[in-house]
């Protein structure tokens, strides 16, 4: 393997067959740069999704409600739906073995003030179990508590966007805002995922804005983190009996759509699941197509060297060289083109998917690129391929005996 004589040879026969050895190139790092491209693509798009449900759990359940649009047991059509605490209760208690993390949300939109700086902000007023449903990242102090909903606490954690506005660069932690005119503790400042509309939130105890914007016990919305330990189809069934009771409880109609609905998490991501398994299949079906298209040129310019070279062959062992040899030869010339080709092919799809990365985002492909385990896979069996490819014509052409060798043309 390490013959330096054989290496020099090798690198003889290549420098003098130039088109040959550029045209077994080719094929080799045409379908490797295509196999390249090819998953880059699809791993961009699975990067837009991830990136789209970045700022939301993926076990997550939000059961929002409006106006009704159908009449039924005698109310009308246009009656609005209201949730209630005993609502949240509810869910709590019934599906309890079935949930993670629960919450409810109120929604305001507010006035907050320091000092000479204040701006309008969306609050949300939540449970504790809001911060890993939302996957708030909490950079300083600490998120709602138990506590804090007890004593109906007249606290705020603001995002890092909404601490930039109205402190700057001072700190803000354990400082008082105005929020419409009464005082709040600022107890945590967070960062999210989701980007800066989400990073310009509030959040505060449910309980305080229950008290104090409206003194009732109602809730805008019931948001639910299913037991990561159901599949995806028994989260799914989990949704669709959470979504007939509540409609049994409102007295909503059950096909009204407008009146309640329960988006799941798992369905979106089944059917993320099943596009991405098909899309997958269609890639992994035309690159083994590409890979075959590189295996038959290879195979077709190996038959044709080894025929080249038939009277070569006869020189060699009418001097003494023997087939084992000669084997050898043709099968490293064959791996080293291979391999060199391969590691072009790579490195040039590489290179693309950079350079075009960031334009190919407004046709949903963000990041693009692939696994080298599995494009060094791909080259693998290209050179296997061309392993086999140099052996079986060289094996057949070395047991020829020198004499008819010689007369060949």
């Amino acid at each position: 393997m390490f013959d330096i004589d054989r290496w020099r040879e090798i690198f003889q026969s290549i420098s003098k067959n130039k088109l040959r050895s550029a045209l077994s190139g080719f094929t080799v790092a045409f379908a490797i740069l295509l196999f390249t491209l090819l998953f880059g693509i699809v791993s961009g798009l699975q990067n837009q999704f991830k990136t789209a449900f970045a700022d939301d759990a993926t076990n997550a359940m939000f059961v929002r409600v409006w106006k009704t649009s159908k009449p039924y047991k005698g109310l009308q059509t246009g009656r609005r739906i209201q949730l209630k605490n005993k609502d949240f209760d509810y869910v709590k208690e019934e599906y309890e073995d079935k949930i993670q993390h629960l919450t409810a949300r109120i929604f305001k939109s507010v006035n907050i003030t320091y000092k000479n700086n204040q701006n309008n902000y969306q609050l949300r007023a939540v449970h504790p179990d809001h911060q890993f449903l939302e996957k708030t990242i909490i950079d300083e102090g600490r998120y709602i508590n138990e506590l804090d909903l007890k004593n109906n606490a007249k606290v705020i954690v603001i995002g890092r966007l909404v601490k930039q506005d109205l402190f700057g660069e001072k700190p803000a932690l354990g400082k008082r805002v105005n929020v419409d005119g009464i005082s709040y503790k600022v107890i945590g400042i967070f960062s999210d995922e989701g980007g800066d509309n989400e990073e310009r939130l509030t959040y505060m105890p449910v309980t305080t804005a229950q008290k104090l914007y409206g003194n009732n016990d109602y809730i805008n919305q019931i948001n639910i983190g299913y037991d990561p330990k159901l599949n995806l189809d028994q989260a799914i069934t989990f949704g669709n009996r959470l979504e007939r009771d509540l409609r049994k409880k409102l007295d909503i109609h059950p096909d009204d759509q407008s009146a309640l609905s329960v988006r799941n998490m798992a369905e979106a991501n089944k059917g993320i699941n099943q596009f991405m398994f098909a899309l997958y299949f269609i890639v992994i079906f035309v690159g083994s197509g590409t890979l075959i298209a590189g295996i038959i040129g290879i195979s077709n310019i190996m038959i044709f060297v080894i025929k080249e070279r038939t009277k070569e062959f006869g020189i060699r062992k009418a001097l003494g060289a023997k087939p084992s040899s000669i084997i050898g030869m043709v099968i490293q010339e064959s791996i080293l083109i291979t391999t060199i080709a391969g590691y072009l092919g790579l490195s040039l799809g590489t290179y693309i998917l950079r350079a075009i990365g960031d334009s190919l985002e407004k046709y949903f492909i963000k990041d693009p690129s692939v696994s080298p385990g599995i494009v060094i896979g791909a080259t693998i069996i290209l050179i296997l391929s061309g392993l086999i490819a140099g052996y079986l014509p060289a094996k057949k052409a070395a047991q020829i005996k020198p004499i008819v060798a010689l007369r060949a043309d």
